[in-house]
């Protein structure tokens, strides 16, 4: 699952950044509203953490520009103005919660998972798929129940398909989910073939049917 971090309180960031990825997320930061303008416009995230009151310019227009252009990010608003115009006005833009500071990283982090499940899972915390169980609470996959050990990455990759079943994911999407940002720094592809590799046949393994197809030159498709 993958957060994006708008906050220019560099100190709060890093220990909301460094909480979450304890929790197994993968986080991105931007400290100021045109960097959270690019990233948004760029990138797709699971949650956005929107601090509203930024250097340069209202945290409410970014909402805007995501109900503008469609996008289905969940968004918890995080703010020291705990003002009931703003919160109303946040809701009212598409946001789906919104938190006070000084807050406890553990409640926010129970909230991102809320906003996650609602999202993504229908408001469940399994996720099934014909034989395949994903447990997002627990973080694990079972297979005709019996458990599949699978990296990080594989369990990423998994839980990626399957939420966009039937779906064409371009290389770059799929770079992109699982290392964010940093997918640019890859001169090619390798590293996402290898762990489809190393996914499809610890499935295999667990006698699952083969539902990840590659989409010759477009991408892979997790299809019925």
């Amino acid at each position: 699952m993958k957060i994006l971090v708008i906050e220019d309180e560099a100190a709060l960031s890093k220990s909301i950044i460094t909480y979450l990825k304890q929790e197994n997320y993968l986080c991105e930061v931007a400290t100021n509203f045109n960097t959270a303008i690019e990233k948004v416009d760029s990138y797709d995230y699971d949650c956005i953490l929107l601090d509203i009151s930024l250097p340069d310019g209202n945290g409410l227009n970014i909402l805007k520009t995501l109900k503008e252009n469609d996008k289905t990010d969940g968004v918890i608003i995080i703010s020291a103005k705990d003002s009931i115009d703003d919160k109303i006005t946040g809701l009212q833009l598409g946001a789906d919660d919104y938190i006070p500071k000084p807050f406890h990283l553990s409640e926010l982090s129970a909230r991102i998972a809320a906003v996650i499940r609602r999202r993504r899972f229908n408001g469940g915390n399994v996720l099934v798929f014909h034989e395949i169980t994903i447990d997002t609470l627990a973080k694990t996959v079972t297979v005709h129940n019996q458990f599949v050990d699978l990296t990080r990455k594989e369990y990423d990759l998994l839980l990626y398909f399957t939420i966009n079943k039937n779906r064409v994911l371009s290389k770059t999407a799929i770079a992109e989910h699982l290392s964010g940002e940093n997918a640019e720094i890859y001169d090619n592809y390798d590293f996402i073939y290898a762990h489809i590799k190393n996914l499809k046949k610890k499935l295999s393994a667990a006698q699952c049917n083969d539902y990840l197809k590659s989409q010759y030159g477009m991408g892979y498709k997790f299809e019925y």
